[in-house]
């Protein structure tokens, strides 16, 4: 059994959104006891010396499509251990894979990458981030808020089809639909019936319809603000249903890009703990500006902004530390509150606040250790150091 003690750190309490002076003792990748007074390691135990530094939670990135020059929805096996390991690198310790809009056989062919990718990732021995599962983000889109999606790639929601794609998928299940198009409510009914969580997203849902489904178990509204009616004072929409909704998770893109500063701010003081922030990264984050493709489309990355040759925004190229900082940016709230977006409230959405999102007993031992101005200098993943 390995142990790692970690004391003399600064450790953030995911339930007061605090830190506290105290020692972290880790076991076989596991967190087995977190204290503010002194620990009696094993004997073999490797000893961390945090020197007082801040030790939080790892990234949890539960909306993204790709990174490193490689997309999950095309990537081969070795792009996507190199895009798996580029994740790692920025701090992200789990990550759920995102499939964009494309052919029936193309998205099988990237769920069987996706669960190898999975099992890689489980024995490598903290070199890659615990892959969590599949969200399918595509095809069950509504063609007049398809965002960067291909229009020819969409169809109606079929909850046969759904069921197949689903059995195929290891680990937990996320799914991204517009879920006004399910009339009769079979692919609701059976996506969750299977355990899959659900988002509401490329929607053209009213306030009343989306609420509706919001109370039917809906977890979540995707990338909020983006691909949807807009705030509109005789209708809401999706968007006013999100942020007032008691339960639901508001996904934000928080580059400055597509939302703007304000509007963040707006969302953030409305939802709070319910804010969930995403990178919705594409292949071109990290990577320089350039032509990359997404959803059966070209993008042209300008300035790190990615638009498709007809002018919609595709994606972004930001890391999910980034967007942890813009939103303290553009709120005025502390790092405190907002490491909680990052976190603890995208391991709620898809139904994994077990296992990973704070630093509790019983967790996967995935920790970042900050220096004093914030930046990432150590990660912890699975009970391994990542170099």
């Amino acid at each position: 059994m390995r142990h790692i003690l970690i004391h003399n750190a600064s450790i953030y309490h995911t339930p007061t959104r605090t830190f506290f002076d105290g020692w972290i003792l880790i076991s076989d990748g596991k967190i087995a006891q977190v204290a503010s007074t002194e620990l009696t390691p094993p004997e073999d135990a490797e000893i961390f010396d945090a020197r007082g530094r801040r030790v939080i939670p790892g990234l949890v990135d539960v909306h993204t499509h790709g990174r490193a020059g490689g997309d999950f929805g095309s990537a081969d096996q070795t792009l996507m251990t190199h895009m798996a390991r580029s994740y790692l690198d920025s701090g992200v310790t789990t990550v759920m894979p995102t499939l964009a809009s494309a052919p029936l056989d193309e998205l099988e062919t990237a769920i069987d990458r996706i669960n190898t990718l999975r099992k890689e990732a489980a024995a490598s021995q903290g070199a890659l981030p615990y892959v969590a599962g599949t969200h399918l983000e595509g095809r069950y889109l509504n063609v007049k808020r398809r965002g960067a999606h291909a229009a020819d790639l969409l169809v109606e929601p079929n909850a046969d089809e759904l069921e197949a794609l689903l059995s195929r998928m290891d680990g937990a299940r996320h799914v991204t639909a517009a879920l006004e198009l399910d009339r009769d409510g079979a692919f609701l009914r059976r996506a969750l019936a299977l355990g899959a969580t659900l988002s509401l997203g490329h929607s053209d849902a009213d306030y009343v319809t989306a609420n509706a489904l919001f109370e039917q178990g809906v977890t979540a509204l995707t990338h909020t603000f983006n691909a949807m009616p807009p705030l509109h004072h005789r209708d809401g929409g999706a968007v006013a249903a999100g942020l007032l909704s008691d339960t639901a998770f508001c996904e934000l893109i928080c580059d400055g890009f597509h939302i703007a500063p304000h509007m963040v701010a707006l969302a953030y003081r409305l939802a709070g703990e319910r804010l969930t922030l995403i990178s919705d990264s594409m292949e071109a984050t990290g990577c320089p500006d350039g032509e990359y493709r997404i959803a059966g489309n070209p993008v042209t990355v300008k300035d790190g902004k990615a638009r498709t040759h007809d002018g919609a925004i595709a994606g972004s190229t930001l890391s999910m530390w980034e967007a942890v900082r813009n939103l303290r940016d553009f709120t005025g709230a502390s790092l405190e509150q907002t490491i909680y977006a990052a976190t603890m409230a995208p391991a709620l959405e898809i139904g994994l606040e077990a296992e990973i999102g704070s630093i509790e007993v019983g967790k996967r031992a995935d920790l970042l250790v900050l220096d004093e101005s914030a930046a990432i200098t150590r990660i912890l993943c699975g009970g391994y150091w990542h170099s």
